[in-house]
């Protein structure tokens, strides 16, 4: 048996106080988003089976026993243990056929037997079903050679679900499994909370849309896309997709007009500190309260949070991979939260390294990894690229995940243990 080392907090060994303008750690910044972010209040009814991927925003109760009587688990015979005295084979008599949902009164006594389907009640009198299989059938009789112990092949009654048990708690993502359990506790209506409305807005008056004309300054919009993909959730409602406004006035007017009608204010660039940089000063202007302003961590170091107003505001790096690398750390949690779900994030996991590899001194650094087997111990082996490239996304279809590589680390072995974050 092979041990590992428990994963410690922060894992990402960002954490020195000494990092340089004030950056926050990965975990620090998810613990404030945490700290900072609760579920929208209003809460919606709907039909059980148009809830997939909404948050349950009440518990669900079963409002009987399930199964709600005695029945059967297999097609066969319903049958009195007692009748099996002595040494077999045993003959009983046939009296009754009972088939599942139909209200049946018979009494089964010594030496009696009814033939029986699944999910059919257990008539009175009876304590096992004994297969159709195991029993020879000669006029209106079964022969039974092998002894049968009492509630052979039965359901009890509340054996799945007892009447008033809380069957799927609030806060539950609701997917087909969560569906299957509410309609079996006779839950024909759910309270979700409602949708979570968010906008994007992408800035950069280079990106122009994938595929159409650009000049010899421009270059493709991956975010636009990439990030309404990520967003665009059953729980999540998009609705607005802007291209932000070219200077500080004018975004100021579309991030207030934002916050007046929406839950949470994604933007992509314009977070760093250059002149063209116009989103946080832009906020500044309208009184927004900063939540942190940049991670110890590479790619996606300007990543940023903070409220405007009631809204909530993420603001992402600009170059793709480190616009989608921030969603995925930071972004979904606080989806999450702001959603009410419940549910614990993608845990970190110990994988091997396949290849040794490099890193800089200073700042966690994420790299994309893809898993690529297992070895002689059944561990997890990951293909690292040897260096991150914020503007890159080819490689994004062929990632798993990300691994963490510590900021004191200058460089990992093959074959070395690493934290890995599914995405």
């Amino acid at each position: 048996m092979t041990l590992l080392t428990r994963i410690a907090e922060p894992g990402c060994g960002c954490g020195a106080t000494d990092h340089p303008y004030g950056l926050v750690t990965i975990d620090e910044a998810v613990a404030r988003i945490m700290q900072s972010a609760s579920a929208v209040a209003e809460t919606e009814e709907m039909p059980l089976a148009a809830t997939s991927g909404r948050i349950l925003a009440e518990p669900v109760r079963a409002q009987a026993a399930v199964p709600p009587f005695d029945n059967s688990a297999m097609d066969g015979y319903a049958i009195n243990t007692g009748s099996l005295t002595g040494a077999g084979p045993w003959r009983l008599d046939v009296i009754a056929r009972i088939a599942a949902g139909r209200v049946d009164h018979t009494r089964i006594g010594a030496g009696e037997a009814a033939q029986i389907f699944t999910g059919a009640p257990i008539p009175q009198g009876a304590d096992a079903v004994v297969m159709q299989e195991d029993v020879d059938v000669l006029d209106g009789s079964i022969f039974i050679s092998k002894k049968i112990t009492p509630y052979t092949h039965i359901r009890t009654a509340g054996e799945d679900m007892l009447a008033g048990a809380t069957i799927v708690p609030s806060g539950r993502n609701i997917t087909a499994r969560e569906i299957a359990a509410c309609a079996a506790a006779g839950a024909a209506r759910l309270r979700v909370h409602r949708r979570l409305r968010v906008a994007l807005v992408v800035t950069g008056d280079e990106v122009n849309s994938a595929g159409r004309p650009r000049n010899s300054a421009g270059i493709w919009d991956v975010n636009t896309p990439m990030l309404s993909a990520l967003i665009a959730t059953a729980g999540i409602d998009l609705v607005d997709v802007e291209t932000g406004k070219d200077n500080r006035d004018a975004l100021r007017q579309q991030l207030a007009d934002l916050a007046t009608r929406v839950d949470l204010i994604v933007t992509t660039g314009g977070i760093s500190v250059g002149e063209e940089d116009h989103v946080k000063p832009a906020l500044k202007d309208l009184g927004a309260t900063m939540v942190f302003s940049g991670v110890a961590m590479k790619p996606g170091k300007p990543v940023s949070y903070g409220r405007l107003g009631q809204a909530h505001w993420l603001g992402l790096p600009g170059n793709p991979l480190s616009a989608f690398v921030t969603w995925q750390l930071f972004g979904t949690v606080l989806c999450r939260a702001l959603t009410g779900d419940t549910a614990s994030p993608a845990r970190r996991r110990h994988v091997v390294l396949s290849k040794p590899l490099s890193h800089r001194y200073g700042r966690c650094e994420l790299r994309l990894a893809e898993i690529s087997g297992f070895d002689g111990l059944g561990r997890e082996i990951v293909h690292v690229a040897q260096a991150t490239h914020s503007g890159r996304v080819a490689q994004l279809p062929f990632a798993d995940g990300l691994i963490l590589i510590p900021a004191d680390t200058e460089g990992l072995p093959q074959g070395a243990l690493v934290e890995f974050q599914p995405f």
